[in-house]
């Protein structure tokens, strides 16, 4: 009985919800573009989001690393160690601390993870992209997608951003060109990346040319960041690892994943507000948020 009377109280629940969803999506809609933006901010939550994907990230980025250093042929391990070190700047005692990760024996560290070993570390690392596919869900006010539904999307997400990473160093030399060409390079494919990577966590509940405001605007920032991180974060990274050791390591790079997953959510998130507004929605076809 109690059971009974608690399946109508939740149904009016869902019901109001909803209710109160769409009616404050629909105002948003009608309001000036900052007060929209504001609103869209602390809907998605900024900081609390960029923290959890950087926590994340970093979870997933060292067991990844030994994946690496245990299956994949020497060539691809110096290509990895080649795009941290362009991204990222890494040289001196931080590379060196990289480098030692990604050219450990691969017998020996094949042996420490085993075959069910690799496969939990790959399982456990779509942990990030799950984290990524609600943010993209809590952007554009849709509800959260099923498991068995979202699942294969989150290993395919993983398994694709490892491929770019494998070749980012030689798209950031523009593949020997010169810097100019990198950044251009680096430019496009990143919108490209972010542009699939929404719509592929989204589960193509959200029509491509909408989503590429937010690609376009989530890889300027990270191009603008990649540049700038040439300037702090090898510094940084090298003063932490003489001071404290790999420890050093850990906490710089987890505050550098915090500024670039920020720029990540602010990207993402404004994207939906510019998707949205007036004439540009109807020449995007931006689709009405859902009820949920």
């Amino acid at each position: 009985m109690a059971e009974q009377r608690g399946r109508p109280s939740r149904a009016r629940w869902i019901r109001t919800r909803s209710a109160w969803l769409q009616q404050r999506t629909a105002t948003l809609r009608e309001a000036p573009f900052l007060r929209r933006l504001v609103a869209q901010l602390v809907h998605v939550n900024v900081l609390d989001s960029a923290t959890r994907l950087a926590a994340q990230a970093f979870l997933t980025a060292i067991p990844v690393l030994f994946v690496l250093a245990a299956f994949m042929p020497q060539a691809v391990r110096n290509s990895v160690s080649e795009s941290l070190r362009a991204v990222l700047g890494l040289r001196g005692a931080s590379l060196d601390e990289v480098q030692q990760v990604l050219h450990t024996n691969p017998s020996t560290t094949t042996d420490a993870f085993g075959g069910i070993g690799i496969l939990v570390t790959l399982l456990s690392a779509t942990s990030c992209s799950r984290v990524l596919q609600r943010l993209c869900e809590r952007s554009w006010y849709l509800p959260h997608l099923a498991g068995r539904l979202a699942a294969w999307r989150w290993l395919a997400w993983l398994l694709v951003w490892l491929a770019a990473l494998v070749v980012q160093g030689h798209i950031r030399t523009g593949f020997g060109a010169g810097d100019g060409l990198g950044a251009v390079l680096y430019l496009v494919t990143a919108s490209l990346l972010w542009w699939w990577t929404q719509h592929l966590l989204l589960g193509g509940r959200v029509p491509w040319l909408p989503l590429l405001p937010g690609a376009v605007l989530t890889s300027a920032a990270l191009t603008a960041l990649a540049w700038g991180s040439q300037l702090y974060v090898p510094r940084s990274l090298n003063r932490s690892v003489t001071q404290f050791g790999p420890l050093g390591l850990v906490f710089t790079l987890l505050s550098w994943l915090i500024v670039v997953f920020t720029a990540i959510t602010l990207g993402i998130g404004i994207g939906y507000v510019v998707a949205s507004q007036g004439r540009l929605a109807r020449l995007l076809g931006t689709p009405e948020p859902e009820d949920g």
